[in-house]
This record gives structure tokens, sequence and C-alpha cells, in this order.
């Protein structure tokens, strides 16, 4: 009898085969169990632990947050796109919106979210059952009891990821071998995430706050990250979705109970200050994914641990996305695959805001191993970067050990900021504090320069949206906040007005140059704002370039210049143009009302006959 891949995917199978490589390096490492019998695992807090961290496997490797869920499924937004030419059926086709049902970046993503969900529901079924969390040591009530707590938040969190990406997805709250059926239909987004935010809450019982439990450090769930998730799946739950039965962006009337319910989840982590905080250094925030702990304040509440070198296990960040290295490179290949908006460059203040050199990479790492200034098309992120790790220069792997952020302490101060600001009509002095916060960091050194926080709503509101651009760039959660706030279509249209006055010169552009003179020097490994100050530019420091009109021309000055392309890299050809060109123009094939979510994967609908694709595929 053939399976279908759904039911595959989260079908009951032995709970041995829970008990895979650990996702979460040496911190979550475990020895497998000798016997596969349920009334064995969760007798046992060791074998118990090695279930739970086979729930945490099915966040991470190419199908997870190791490449797909990071850096394919959450593109385009007004921050990053996907490099290269548009087809129905790979990433570019999801990057601009036109994704086929047969895209082959769909289905696997989806069917190891539900292989989660499945793993996480064994769990749960079987550990409150256990004699040892009923009647076990006051020690190990507490362990197992933890225990429970994660696996409730990571179903949260698997079900979040499949929502915000197809919609009304199946909820299963049992083991499949509990399950009426296996040939599941649609449910209905608003009662699942309902449950969710009622597993949540108790979770946030069970799980401890970081410091009771310094081992797992940002790796697994505590208090805070349950905290934290919580009201990033309320403010989706009360912000806009698209909806099968009317095909319109709608928000449910109820929706300031959700933003109550946020802001009292980032109330209560704002309030343990000592568990997490601002990282003195944005840039260090990213430095820490790549190996080196420089993280003290703890601002990472949930990162996904990757190591081992394989598909499975491991991440492709900073071989697939981030700062690009030629091949020919004494650092060897890496990065590229996503690459800016030319526009979003210019958002950052460019005299203070650290955030932008460190979230786009103006720069590559050319053939010779020198620093060479991209054209305005080619720029990438660069949170993610293969110099920061202990990479071996003469290996072709294809993985660092880079670890992927889910969340991070200044969301919370930014969701609190949201949510104070809609449930009281107006931003508090709190609120107004938390985004100064955010703010004061990012302007590290011109703490003094940082504009007044806005006190009308809408005023408030708009700076909110603004400094999420800044904050996240490159790391998945713009396109999400757009579609939360039904603000898509009104965003891309503006990002395609910027790049015409971009293109023209025109505008905020005006002093823009055509063309940009560079010679190649060496690349530092320093700091991000230092190496890209150390740019040799000619006609004066970058910062200085970057906003002056400059000669214009197509030739290089004298001096042994290389030429790049600036405004000049951006056209709107019908084709090839980067505005709204059929091939590589910015999110294309988007349509209002209904590419806001992804089509289910062709396979699924075949063999899963109760599922109804989405609206528009």
């Amino acid at each position: 009898m053939k399976t279908n891949i759904l039911s595959a995917a989260i079908m009951a199978f032995a709970i041995g085969t829970l008990s895979v490589l650990p996702s979460c390096k040496k911190a979550l490492e475990f020895e497998s169990p000798s016997t596969t019998s349920p009334t064995t695992v969760f007798e046992s807090t060791v074998y118990t632990n090695n279930a739970l961290i086979g729930v945490y496997n099915r966040l991470v490797g190419d199908n997870g947050y190791g490449n797909r869920l990071a850096t394919i499924l959450n593109l385009s937004a007004d921050d990053f796109k996907t490099s290269g030419s548009y087809s129905s059926s790979d990433r570019r086709g999801v990057s601009m919106y036109g994704a086929s049902s047969d895209n082959t970046e769909l289905a696997n993503p989806f069917a190891q979210l539900f292989s989660g969900v499945e793993r996480a529901n064994i769990c749960i079924k079987y550990i409150p059952l256990s004699n040892l969390y009923n009647n076990g040591t006051a020690i190990q009530k507490a362990e197992m009891a933890r225990y429970y707590g994660e696996a409730l938040a990571l179903r949260a969190q698997f079900y979040h990821e499949l929502i915000r990406n197809w919609g009304d997805v199946p909820g299963t709250f049992v083991p499949a071998s509990d399950a009426a059926t296996l040939n599941y239909s649609n449910s209905n987004r608003d009662e699942t995430y309902d449950q969710l935010l009622k597993d949540l809450e108790l979770a946030e019982t069970l799980v401890p706050w970081r410091s009771n439990i310094t081992e797992y450090g940002s790796f697994r769930f505590t208090k805070g990250a349950v905290k934290g998730l919580r009201a990033r799946i309320a403010l989706a739950r009360g912000g806009y979705a698209l909806r099968v039965d009317t095909r319109r962006m709608e928000r449910r009337t109820d929706y300031l109970n959700y933003y109550n319910i946020a802001l009292k989840e980032c109330t209560e982590i704002i309030a343990e200050a000592g568990e997490h905080d601002l990282n003195p250094s944005y840039e260090n925030v990213f430095k820490t994914l790549h190996g080196t702990r420089l993280d003290d304040k703890h601002e990472l509440m949930l990162e996904v641990g990757a190591f081992g070198g394989n598909a499975s296990t491991d991440s492709k960040l900073g071989y697939y996305n981030g700062l690009r290295y030629s091949a020919k490179s004494t650092f060897g290949q890496g990065g590229g695959g996503m690459n800016a908006i030319a526009t979003y460059f210019y958002e950052f203040d460019p005299a203070m805001d650290s955030r932008r050199d460190v979230t786009i990479g103006v720069y590559e790492i050319n053939d010779n191993s020198k620093k060479m200034l991209n054209t305005a098309n080619t720029m990438t992120d660069a949170k993610f970067r293969k110099a920061w790790t202990a990479f071996n220069n003469s290996s072709t792997s294809q993985n660092f050990a880079i670890n992927w952020p889910i969340l991070r302490f200044s969301d919370v101060l930014l969701m609190f900021a949201e949510a104070d600001n809609e449930v009281n009509g107006a931003p508090s002095a709190a609120a107004q504090a938390a985004l100064k916060r955010v703010r004061e960091r990012a302007f590290k050194g011109f703490e003094d320069k940082v504009p007044a926080s806005p006190t009308d709503k809408n005023a408030f509101f708009e700076a909110i949206v603004k400094e999420r651009l800044l904050e996240f760039g490159g790391e998945g959660i713009r396109k999400y906040d757009l579609i939360r706030w039904n603000l898509m279509e009104t965003k891309f249209n503006e990002t395609r007005a910027k790049l015409k006055d971009f293109m023209l010169g025109q505008g905020a552009y005006e002093n823009v140059p055509l063309y940009i003179y560079v010679k190649e020097n060496n690349y530092l490994k320093g700091g991000s704002v230092e190496e890209v100050a150390n740019l040799d530019l000619y006609g004066g420091t970058p910062n200085t370039v970057f906003y002056t009109k400059g000669l214009g021309s197509s030739s290089a000055p004298a001096g042994g210049y290389t030429v790049k392309a600036w405004r000049f890299a951006v056209n709107d050809d019908p084709v090839s143009g980067s505005i709204s060109g059929l091939a590589n123009g910015f999110a294309t094939y988007f349509k209002a009302n209904e590419r806001e979510l992804l089509p289910y994967p062709k396979t699924v609908l075949i063999e899963t006959s109760n599922m109804v694709q989405n609206n528009g595929y």
C-alpha cells in the first residue's frame, strides 16, 4: 500500500526513531536507549531527554533552519531576495511569489515540520502518563515536567512555521497511531493557534528560567523563550491573515485580546532583567552563532544548534547565504544566495547605525582573497560569514556549524512596544523606552543622537515598522511581519517606487552615484563598520562616496580603479530588470490576497485527498 508524504511525515513510528543525532551541539549529546518501548523510554529521565532531542532534531538540517526555512521560504521582503533568475519550480519562484505546487523547495520542509509535530505529540502523550512524572522524586518530577513543557513549545514552533507559510494546515494534537484518520483535512488556523497559546501558557509554568538550568544555554527552550514564542504567536493570531473563505486579508474583531497576551508575556520577560538583555555589541550577537560565545547578556533566547558536517544535523548558513567568498580565494566558496534590495542599504543612517555593515555585504572576497565592492544589485546578507567560523581552508564542506537565531531579546522589546501601543491607543513611556533601547544599541557611540520616540499611535507604529526592518534584516522575520500587518502590498509598491527613484537618481537618491570606482584591498576580518570604512574607493571615504554623485562615467579614473555599477546596476528591463522584470524583478509575481501563502506541495494534495489547495494555485 502506498504511503503518502503527509502521513509518512506524521505517522506513528517506533519511539527509538526519536533517538537520532542531536541538533544542539555538545550540550545535547546523549546515548541511545537500548529499547524502543514507550513504557521504557518515558520511565527514564535519560531516555526521555533522548527522545526530546529527537524532536529538536527536526528544527535543523537542509530542510529545517539549516537552510530552507531560514533562507528560502521566508523571502522576499523589502530587505532581501533570492539571487538568480525566476523559475516557478525552484527557490527563485518562492522569492518572486510565483512558486508552483511542484516547487522543489516545498515538500521536504513541509514534511519535516510535520514529522516534528508527530515526534512532539508522542512526547506530549507519554510524558504525563509516566510513573516518573506522577510519582517520581521531586527532582524527577521537575525534570519530566520540564521535558513536557519543552515538547509543548517545540510543537508550537513547528506549527507556527507551518501556519505562517501555508495557512490552514491540518491540526493534529495526538500521535498518528491515535488519530481517527491519516487522510487529514485543512484546519482553521485560529483554532490551532488558540490551542498552541494554551499549550504555551502551560509550558511556561513547567520550564524554568535560563539561570536555573544553565546547561541549556540558548539551544533549548527556557521560560523566557517559551514566553517570547507565545508573544510572537499571539501577535500572529491577532494580526491579519489570508482567509480561505473570503479570499481576503483580514484581522479578527477580538484581535486586541491577543495583543494583550503578547504585552503580558513581553512585560514579564523584560522584568526579569538578569535573564535576558541586549548584547552591547550588535555584531557580537551574530558572531556568537558561529561558535565563540560573545553573548554574556543572553540576547539570544533561542537558537537552532548545528553540528556534524551533514545535511541532517548541520546548516548551510554561510555557504548558501551570507557574505560572498570566491571559490578561488583562500577562504574557499561561501555565500551569495541572497541579495539585498539595493534601496535597503539606504534605509540605515550611514554615519551612526552600526547595523548596516553587519547586515549587508556591500563587498565580497575575490579570487585574490581581497575585498572588492559589489554592485548595488549583488550586495548580500552578511550576518553569516565563513570567515567567522573555524573552517578548514582546504575543505570543500558546505557545512560550518553556524546556528540560526529563532528569538532575540531585541524582538521582545519591539514586540512589547508594538503591543503596548496597540492596546493603549498610544505608546506608554515604557514602550517608548523599549524602542529607544534598541535604537541606542544600534547607534553605539552616538546614543545622544537617537531621536525621541513618537508619542502618537500611528507615528509610533510606523517607527516600529521601520525599526524592525533595520533590526532583523536577513533573519527571516520581515516577510511575516508585513503579512500580519497587512502591509505586504503597500511595502512592495513602496520598494518598487524607491527602486525607480534609485535608478533615476531622484528624490532621496538624488546624490547617489551612477558608478563607484574601487581598488581591491586587504580583508581585515575585523569589525564590520571598520571593514566597510576601509574600502578603497575613489572620491573619499565610503560614506562620502555612497552619497555623492561622483564622476558619472563608465570609465574608471587613472590609478588602477575598477568600475562598479551602482545606480546603473538597477534597471527596469521587462525581462532582466531588477524592478519589475519577469526573470529578475522584485516580487514580480506577487498578488495581494493570494500570494501571502505558499502552495501546498502537489504530492501532498494528490495523496491526502481531503486537503484543499490555497487560493490562486
